[in-house]
């Protein structure tokens, strides 16, 4: 991208951190085979500091929305015992295919790696590392023919392609995931959006809360299952 392209991506900027909203399609980092990544544009967010921010976390190459960056090594080092502990609020938004019965719930299946030499690909394991995700409905459709449902994806716990794996577990996959679901070579991208991070950033105060708006390639089927254009 562009200085200016990544520059109106910015959702949220302090001293300490910067929120961006990440475009789907595209590694927040260069990868062990190498390839462009959103690091690489980094450079354009100093906003006056002598060095560039770093991730805080991460999001998958086909996930959009909310990304947050520590601007300096405090802010960093800050940022990483709030993710750790579990205090950084984070829901998503997610088209799946067909959905649950059920209005609200949680899913609670402990997740491992499918094969050791692919730590990425994973699924559901007796053995693995207790996993959960609370997901509510906020609307139901059809596309194409397609039942649909739109789901809040809250993750309780942080483990790799956690709310793809429940999901498709559930027999609702993510519509458009080419590993856990059964996109097409010309489906839809994986409708994914990192839509909401809350980060209490000051003892005693409300925590920061940055939203990221609907993505593009979103928008059809969101507003198919009830989402009213803004």
């Amino acid at each position: 991208m562009t200085p200016e392209d990544i520059l109106a991506r910015v959702l949220y900027r302090d001293g300490l951190i910067l929120v961006l909203d990440k475009p789907h399609g595209i590694a927040v980092h260069r990868g062990p085979k190498g390839g462009a990544s959103l690091e690489d544009d980094f450079d354009a967010l100093r906003f006056g500091l002598p060095r560039k921010p770093a991730l805080a976390h991460r999001l998958d190459r086909e996930t959009s929305g909310c990304l947050v960056l520590g601007r300096h090594h405090k802010a960093l080092e800050k940022l990483g015992k709030l993710f750790k502990a579990g205090r950084i609020g984070k829901s998503y938004w997610a088209i799946v295919e067909g959905g649950p019965e059920a209005d609200e719930g949680l899913v609670d299946k402990p997740l491992g790696r499918r094969d050791p030499t692919r730590g990425w690909w994973m699924q559901v394991d007796a053995q693995g590392q207790p996993s959960q995700t609370r997901w509510r409905v906020l609307g139901r459709g059809a596309l194409g023919g397609k039942p649909l449902a739109w789901l809040e994806m809250s993750p309780l716990t942080g483990r790799t392609h956690q709310l793809r794996v429940h999901a498709a577990s559930e027999g609702w996959p993510i519509l458009g995931d080419p590993i856990y679901g059964a996109r097409l070579l010309d489906g839809p991208w994986l409708h994914l959006h990192a839509r909401r991070v809350e980060i209490p950033l000051k003892a005693g105060a409300p925590p920061l809360v940055v939203e990221a708006p609907a993505p593009a390639h979103m928008a059809e089927a969101l507003a198919a299952c009830g989402l009213a254009a803004s």
